[in-house]
């Protein structure tokens, strides 16, 4: 079952994709609290990072892995994510929109899923996200 979402942020598209894909492991858990990322491979974040999760969104504590699949810088941020048997398919899309401004559409995409996914936690992460990068960046 795939899933899609958008939003506009007033930053460009090279402070919304280093926010968002560059410094993914310190701030994911900021627009989501519920996550605790740790990076294992060295390096910056590229095609081919990897990155430990722990999440509580269902309550009990999940364990899982991503991976960078996809790093175009300013562009596209793609990600392979393994929470036990579930596998998931995450694509970002940074592009400009008017002066200043970034469409960041994205897209979650579980294979296993026949129902349709909860949206209220992907609209609710992507409305932090856009508040802390506009209050935070210039």
């Amino acid at each position: 079952m795939r899933t899609e979402f958008e939003t506009t942020i007033d930053r460009p598209p090279g402070v919304v994709f280093k926010f968002f894909a560059v410094d993914h492991v310190r701030n994911h858990p900021r627009w989501d609290p519920k996550m605790e990322l740790e990076q294992l491979t060295d390096g910056p974040i590229g095609r081919g990072t990897v990155i430990r999760r722990r999440h509580t969104h269902t309550g009990a504590p999940v364990e899982g892995t991503m991976e960078i699949v996809e790093f175009v810088p300013d562009h596209a941020f793609g990600m392979v994510i393994r929470d036990g048997p579930i596998e998931m398919h995450t694509r970002m899309v940074f592009e400009p929109e008017g002066d200043n401004r970034t469409k960041l559409t994205g897209s979650i995409d579980v294979p296993s899923m026949t129902e349709p996914m909860d949206r209220g936690p992907i609209q609710q992460s992507m409305r932090r996200m856009k508040e802390l990068i506009e209050s935070e960046t210039t």
